[in-house]
């Protein structure tokens, strides 16, 4: 069975906390301590019902701000697939949460508030949704219950994110009417929209197709650690395990060690006992070569017929996550995949509005701002453009100072 991992994103008040909660308590996924919890609790809605909510507010302060604040992951499952679930905070001050939410996710559930319509948060969103490269959206226009159910008011909304997503560059995206508060189009087809013809939200969640890049293209393979038992029965072993990041790779293959650039084939491949002809991406794998290369950890084994960018100098969009701001006078690392290096911020190109998505050139850089940069590194990264390659295409800034985690990076381009 596989995994469907989803992000739910929307402006205050939204709904998306209530729709996660309808979701779990109308397919029947919530646990019976949950469920008594859930009945005996004191939040109600203004017509006196449960506050779903709750199954998601967490933390003290959501419960009582009636907000969300950080990212909150629910698990389900259906007979036909699991569901991760990253319900994250629609406020501008936590954008740097809603990017780590959404870092992974297959989809987005995009809410907008039928009253409101298309907002300046929505706006966000959805250019976060863009910038991150989910490739599924799911535009839920709530709270039709306050507009009567109207369909002229559904259709507008729909025209007026139409155009929002020509704009910022989104393209699969379906539109369902619902009311996470009274149910109507979560997991059951409203009677009151029946001027609606497509899926509920949980039957569609169900059933749409999910991209998996299985591609040889994309085969790559950062090493973890060098097994060398050097045990008198393993003599001569000498593996190479790691986690296939993306694509695909087959007994024979052969690959090219980068940024060392040293050729091999791939001579078998090992996962415990067994020795299977291919491994795939999210496999966790020990890769054997038939000649011996000097491979370290954060080394890369590419598919020879398909090699990545190799570059110390990048241009990336920047996600900047640290309560200081960006210094571009000091030493940071740069980690990808398995792979740390130091790096130093060559030039801070722009950073972007979100609100406006207007660009604006000055370098002040701080907390939640996202913005296009130049990065040098001490050693090359073997890396994809994000945007071809999400896997390999991905890395995060760290302050050499704290070990914190400063920026999350989406590299774009080779920089001249």
């Amino acid at each position: 069975m596989d995994i469907l991992k989803f992000i739910t994103a929307g402006s205050v008040d939204d709904g998306k906390s209530t729709l996660i909660g309808r979701l779990l308590y109308d397919s029947d996924s919530i646990l019976a301590d949950q469920l008594e919890a859930l009945h005996s609790s004191n939040r109600k809605n203004d017509d006196g019902s449960i506050d779903l909510a709750i199954l998601t507010d967490g933390l003290k302060a959501e419960r009582e701000q009636g907000i969300t604040i950080d990212v909150a992951y629910k698990y389900f499952q259906t007979d036909k697939r699991k569901f991760i679930i990253a319900d994250t905070p629609g406020h501008i001050q936590y954008t740097r949460n809603m990017v780590t939410g959404a870092s992974n996710a297959n989809l987005a559930i995009i809410l907008v508030d039928a009253r409101k319509g298309v907002i300046e948060q929505t706006i966000r969103h959805s250019y976060l949704v863009s910038l991150l490269g989910i490739q599924q959206v799911v535009v839920c226009i709530n709270k039709m219950d306050m507009v009567e159910y109207s369909e002229a008011i559904y259709e507008t909304i729909v025209n007026d994110y139409k155009a929002l997503a020509y704009k910022v560059g989104l393209k699969n995206i379906k539109y369902i009417p619902v009311s996470a508060l009274k149910g109507d189009n979560i997991v059951h087809a409203s009677s009151n929209m029946k001027w609606y013809e497509g899926k509920s939200l949980l039957p569609f969640l169900e059933s749409v197709e999910l991209d998996i890049d299985d591609s040889r293209a994309h085969a790559r393979f950062p090493v973890q650690w060098v097994v060398r038992p050097q045990t008198e029965e393993l003599h001569d072993y000498r593996g190479y395990a790691g986690r296939v990041s993306s694509g695909s790779f087959k007994v024979n293959d052969k690959v090219t060690v980068l940024p060392s650039g040293f050729h091999s084939t791939i001579e078998k491949i090992e996962v415990l006992d067994a020795e299977p002809a291919e491994a795939f991406a999210g496999m966790s794998v020990t890769i054997h070569l038939k000649d011996e290369i000097d491979i370290s950890r954060g080394d890369v084994l590419v598919n020879t017929e398909y090699l990545p960018e190799v570059s110390q100098l990048i241009e990336a969009d920047l996600c900047w996550m640290d309560t200081r701001a960006l210094d571009p006078s000091l030493t940071y690392f740069i980690q990808h995949n398995s792979k740390v290096t130091r790096c130093k911020i060559r030039e801070i190109l722009y950073k972007v509005n979100i609100n406006t998505l207007e660009k604006e050139f000055n370098e002040d850089f701080k907390l939640n701002d996202i913005g296009r940069i130049v990065i040098k590194t001490a050693e090359p990264l073997a890396f994809d453009l994000y945007q071809n390659n999400k896997a390999n295409g991905g890395a995060i800034i760290i302050d050499s100072r704290t070990n914190v985690t400063v920026g999350a990076l989406m590299l774009r381009a080779v920089a001249e």
